[in-house]
């Protein structure tokens, strides 16, 4: 037994209250209740951390693997699933960071997750829009849904203007969503046609980086700022939704719900936020952009994603010589 004593659930507590003083964004914060709620459910009673052993934990994570069922939210019912090893491998990973508190603040002796094999994990898909899927989805920002009554009308938009801004941001700058929902005036440079921005949190693990857009992107965020732009302080936020009465400042949720609800309506399959940062990072280097200053560019601390899209880059490019190559062509 360790010099101190806590139960499950004021370990799980205390260690989400150390990663909020230390800065941890609001999305961490929330991925770690998520997780020890599946732990809560597991586990009965009030165990102490410092009881809990190693076998128990291998049982925990078999049970999350061929029992456990998760039903995602959302208004259509979709039925429940099992966790993808990818979700399973998530939940050790903040499982690590519990039990590693824990040995830090003297409530375990070690820490058992470390000494658990995490689940393997195949890369997974990186799928990026095409132009076409580009282009439906800015002319959908436009228009709704054709009439039921007269198929050949469509009613214009109200936020036609501020969800063509948001598209072409997330495109032209590989931004993630939590990032482009963060973007305030003070943030802009429509001289420089740059935009500074906070990366993972607040507090000593913000990162903040500068990122650059074209002339049109440019241009359709100030469109949909004219309405504002004699009012705008530094601390507004750029990106708003509500009715101009009362405007709230645009959500990563919203943001998933706006596109994804953009893209049923246009046809386009697997609409999300994180899609258009595949998208521009594949073609920023199909278009000759390097490594190094995409790595940048996206805030990633280390070069492995990167490759991953270089890869990807590297093969689009060999199979298109394939098909474009002259001399092949030609049947010179």
């Amino acid at each position: 037994m360790s010099k101190k004593s806590v139960t499950l659930s004021q370990a799980c507590e205390g260690m989400i209250r150390y990663k909020q003083a230390t800065g941890k964004a609001e999305n961490t914060i929330s991925d770690y209740r998520v997780t020890f709620k599946k732990l809560f459910y597991y586990f009965e009673g009030e165990p102490r951390i410092d009881a809990i052993t190693k076998g128990e934990m291998i049982e925990f994570f078999a049970w999350l693997q061929e029992e456990y069922l998760t039903e995602p939210d959302g208004v259509a019912p979709r039925g429940k699933f099992k966790l993808s090893a990818k979700t399973v491998l998530n939940i050790h990973t903040n499982l690590s960071a519990l039990w590693r508190w824990a040995v830090e603040e003297g409530f375990a002796k070690t820490n058992i997750i470390r000494a658990i094999q995490p689940p393997a994990v195949s890369e997974s898909l990186i799928e990026t829009f095409t132009r076409e899927d580009i282009e439906k989805l800015l002319n959908g920002c436009d228009r709704g849904q054709t009439w039921k009554t007269r198929a050949e009308t469509s009613s214009e938009r109200s936020t036609g203007i501020r969800d063509r801004a948001i598209l072409l941001t997330l495109l032209d700058t590989g931004v993630r969503a939590s990032e482009l929902a963060d973007i305030k005036f003070g943030d802009m440079n429509l001289n420089t046609n740059s935009i500074r921005v906070r990366g993972k949190g607040p507090g000593r693990d913000a990162k903040e980086r500068m990122v650059y857009i074209g002339k049109r992107t440019g241009q359709a965020i100030w469109k949909s700022l004219v309405p504002r732009m004699n009012d705008m302080h530094e601390d507004d936020f750029i990106f708003m939704v509500g009715p101009k009465d009362d405007l709230r400042p645009l959500t990563r949720q919203h943001l998933l719900k706006l596109v994804s609800c953009l893209g049923e309506r246009v046809g386009v399959k697997n609409v999300h936020p994180h899609r258009f940062h595949h998208t521009f990072a594949i073609n920023y280097l199909r278009n000759g952009g390097g490594e190094f200053t995409l790595c940048a560019l996206l805030g990633h601390t280390d070069l492995e994603m990167t490759r991953r899209y270089a890869r990807i880059a590297q093969v689009d490019t060999a199979n298109g010589h394939r098909k474009a190559g002259p001399v092949d062509n030609w049947k010179l």
